[in-house]
């Protein structure tokens, strides 16, 4: 996404301090003294190195109202969510329900063009198409009307035809005069991604110009959504005022009325002044939007568009110092003069300190993945997590509260496990959660919520007692807790070194504050708290979330997992809430439960007897190791030269692995012999039309050797979500490749033309925008220190007034003579002489580096707006 920004040297810095150097680490400087950036001319930084931060965070949560569309009296609705016309996500199917709840969550990075969010909520049919129940259409305007997003439950509103049109068109126009007076000539070269209007996925376009009183068309191009027509109209000017230039797209039929594709519309001020040539994005007829007053139900979303401008590295470089020298000890690096090294009292003063003073809630969580994100990339992950950990502590006198609120230490630290060990957990829990959803066995312990109606299946001699149901079920829960202790007792080996540096550095921390004997467990539940609580224990629960499973688990099955997270979470406590509380009937599974914490005890003693002192994290480094497989399953491959063979019989049945360096496959995973692709040769990875092969959730692979050949490679999945998570996946793997492909065919070249824009030679240039931009955000996006860091000073943002208030001119009233002695000084209370001084003086260094960013931003916003010209949308 961004562009390299080549820099000889650094900006000039306020104070003189030397000794800096641009590495992965962070640069060193003369102690006492902090390293600024000053602005320098946007001229000498260039626009080119700044890049634009798009994410878009949608929540289906649920529907009501929904309209009856089976003969039964209910539906069996699904959502689906499209950016721009292209399908993002599938929520579940909500079997025989008219208020459906989904609670489904996605992150979708966009690119810099993003126009509309669309929900399109249908009916699924066992047989025949699936029926529209309706549509909410929200435009980038109305989602960040409100910084804070939205919120709320929405009408849904009937699905028009005419106003469902996507695509761009290429025109190029000029305002003539001759003798007879003034005429435009619209050139109208092509189209691209138009809507599919024929049920063969494809439409018959062809285009009108109308100016003023006249109108012409171009020839119908049949069966494409690529058209070429290349042809020019001249029009010429009426007599009375001027008119405005439009050209509207159709679909032609031979039976029945035409079908509408889109329309663009120019002033006369524009074809005077800045006459069209390019792309143009296609627009639906202005009309008012059709409100269904609540007739087709209503969903609950909440949407929020997070965009950010990045700028060069180099302006980022001051606060990411100030951030590392609030964990680094004096041995270690820059180290601002806050507090001693060891906390003996809380510090309050710090960069990080001030952020989660100044973050609330769900924005914790976000600023906690950013600043783990960040600190991983520098190699410091251990320092930062120690760092918070002492804090912690420091604040802490009642062990058994200890990590159990939602503060910056516990999310950092539970954000950690989830980008470090995500794969880890999948090869722990995954093959028993596999089981518990394929079997689909019914358990249940407790008495008020048993069902014996539906255990009949549990014995062939009638109705079961509840005492027979109980023992059924203890016995399916502790046939499958088995084996999940025992892979988790066994993974010492498994688990990431940074996780287990980590754990080795918590459990240190936690023995120095209590050493008392009393005290003894503590060590294990800090350590279990985090990795039972906070981990293995929320991903049995809701196992879609930790990407464990596609689809959320039926009302049995999560019955089922529920039980088994509560068992977990029971181990993870060691015992101590056992017999205590409202849940009784989970009784018969104490036996089990306090054998397994003997075994867990000797787990978490292994688990942190890891050799060296090297920080958790490890070196600066990429977030997933280039040979680990990010990605695995199952795809239909089409053989690369099928020849004659039909459709359904040239694509086979393959087993595929990703990693950062290769996609690979074989005719099984336990196949020794794989044929892989370099990820480094792949230079696209693009959907494809459902008409190239008469086949649904068709993606390409398009690769270059050495021999500057492209081959492209077309892949099968088995749904829409698993192709959105394998074109995320591939995209991510990818992103750093040289070269993309800025347009592709979303066709295949099949006998002697492409099908998708009908052109006859096969190294035709592609008719489709590429979206390598757009993927999907889960635990494996790559690190960007760049766009980390411009989030965290937004954060910081909104809490400057506050720190001056805080730090600077509270400060300066609490040391007069006058100061009201009644007044609040828990920030400083205990602090070592001092200690308000060294606060203002961290504090006017967090407040320059503010500004030095803040005059960055107005800089590159003037030069920005003095180089942006209004025109067409370019490829």
């Amino acid at each position: 996404m961004r562009d390299s920004l080549s820099l000889a040297s650094p900006p000039a810095g306020r104070g003189n301090c030397s000794g800096t150097e641009q590495s992965g680490r962070t640069a060193e400087v003369a102690p006492g003294c902090l390293r600024t950036w000053a602005p320098s001319s946007p001229e000498s930084l260039g626009l080119g190195a700044m890049a634009k931060s798009s994410s878009l965070n949608v929540r289906v949560v649920e529907g009501r109202a929904l309209p009856a569309k089976d003969v039964s009296g209910s539906s069996d609705p699904y959502c689906i969510v499209k950016v721009d016309d292209e399908v993002v996500a599938r929520t579940a199917t909500v079997w025989r329900s008219l208020s459906p709840f989904w609670g489904e969550e996605y992150t979708v990075h966009l690119p810099l063009d993003f126009h509309h969010l669309a929900f399109y909520v249908l009916d699924e049919d066992t047989v025949g198409h699936d029926d529209i129940i309706g549509k909410i259409s929200l435009s980038k305007e109305a989602i960040t009307a409100d910084p804070r997003g939205i919120d709320s439950w929405i009408n849904l509103s009937r699905v028009d035809p005419d106003a469902e049109v996507q695509g761009e068109i290429y025109l190029a126009v000029q305002m003539l005069e001759d003798g007879r007076g003034r005429y435009v000539r619209c050139h109208v070269l092509k189209a691209r991604d138009l809507a599919p209007r024929d049920i063969s996925g494809t439409s018959d376009p062809f285009a009108r110009v109308f100016w003023g009183s006249q109108s012409l068309e171009t020839s119908t191009i049949k069966k494409t959504r690529f058209p070429h027509w290349d042809e020019v109209l001249e029009l010429r000017e009426m007599p009375g005022a001027q008119s405005p230039l439009r050209v509207e797209l159709w679909d032609w039929d031979m039976v029945g009325k035409n079908d509408f594709l889109g329309m663009v519309e120019f002033t006369p001020k524009v074809l005077q002044q800045n006459p069209p040539n390019g792309w143009f994005r296609l627009l639906p007829f202005t009309r008012a939007e059709e409100d269904s007053g609540g007739n087709l139900g209503a969903l609950r979303l909440k949407v929020r568009l997070v965009e950010d401008r990045v700028l060069p590295s180099q302006c980022y470089q001051p606060l990411r110092e100030l951030l590392m020298a609030s964990v680094l000890g004096p041995a270690e690096g820059p180290r601002l003069p806050l507090l001693p090294p060891v906390l003996a009292q809380e510090d309050v003063s710090s960069p990080l300190a001030v952020l989660e003073e100044l973050t609330l809630g769900d924005c914790r969580q976000d600023l906690a993945t950013k600043l783990v994100k960040l600190f991983l990339g520098q190699g410091l992950a251990g320092p930062f997590l120690d760092y918070l950990t002492r804090r912690e502590l420091a604040r802490t006198t009642d062990p058994n509260t200890l990590f159990r609120s939602n503060s910056l230490a516990s999310k950092s630290m539970e954000q950690f496990m989830k980008l470090v060990g995500m794969p880890y957990l999948h090869e722990v829990l995954k093959p028993v959660i596999n089981r518990v959803f394929e079997e689909k066995k019914y358990i249940e312990l407790d008495p008020c919520k048993m069902d014996l109606s539906r255990s009949k299946r549990i014995s062939f001699k009638g109705t079961p007692s509840e005492e027979h149901v109980r023992e059924a079920s203890l016995g399916l829960l502790t046939g499958y807790l088995g084996p999940i202790v025992d892979a988790i007792v066994g993974s010492v080996r498994r688990c990431p070194p940074a996780m287990r540096l980590a754990f080795k550095q918590l459990r240190r921390r936690v023995e120095e504050r209590f050493p008392q004997a009393e005290h003894k467990d503590v060590k294990y539940l800090a350590t279990s708290g985090f990795l039972f609580l906070r981990f293995f224990a929320p991903a049995i629960l809701t196992p879609k979330l930790f990407d464990l499973r596609d689809q959320h688990a039926d009302p049995q099955t999560s019955r089922s997992l529920l039980l088994l997270a509560k068992a977990v979470q029971s181990i993870g406590n060691l015992g101590q809430q056992l017999g205590q509380g409202k849940e009784l009937w989970m009784a018969p599974l104490h036996p089990f439960l306090l054998h397994s914490i003997s075994r867990v005890r000797d787990f978490l003693d292994e688990l942190v007897d890891v050799g060296g002192e090297e920080e958790a994290g490890g070196p600066a480094r990429a977030l997933v190791p280039p040979s680990v497989t990010v990605r695995e399953g199952y795809l239909l491959k089409r053989k690369e030269e099928p020849g004659s063979l039909a459709t359904r019989f040239a694509f086979k049945k393959r087993y595929f692995w990703l990693s950062g360096e290769t996609l690979s496959y074989s005719k099984s995973p336990e196949w020794q012999v794989r044929s892989s692709i370099p990820v480094s040769h792949i230079r696209a990875v693009e959907r494809v039309d459902e008409g190239a092969f008469q086949l649904p959730h068709v993606m390409q692979v398009v690769t270059q050797d050495g021999s500057e050949t492209l081959h492209t490679t077309y892949l099968q999945c088995k749904n829409v979500n698993e192709l959105n998570q394998w074109l995320s996946a591939l995209r991510k793997a990818s992103a750093p490749n040289p070269d993309k492909l800025a347009a592709c065919h979303p066709g295949a070249f099949r006998g002697v033309r492409w099908t998708c824009c009908l052109q006859a030679e096969r190294s035709a240039a592609g008719c489709s925008r590429t979206h390598s931009a757009v993927t999907l955000g889960d635990w494996s996006d790559p690190l960007d220190p760049d766009a980390e860091t411009q989030m965290i000073y937004r954060q910081l943002l909104l809490g400057r007034d506050q720190l001056r208030i805080k730090f600077l001119e509270e400060s300066y009233m609490d040391t007069s003579p006058e100061a009201d002695t009644g007044k609040d000084t828990s920030a400083t209370e205990g602090a070592y002489p001092d200690a308000l001084a060294q606060q203002r003086e961290a504090a006017t260094h967090l407040l320059e580096v503010l500004a030095d960013l803040d005059q960055a931003h107005e800089e590159f916003q003037r030069q920005e707006r003095g180089k942006l010209v209004p025109g067409p949308l370019w490829p």
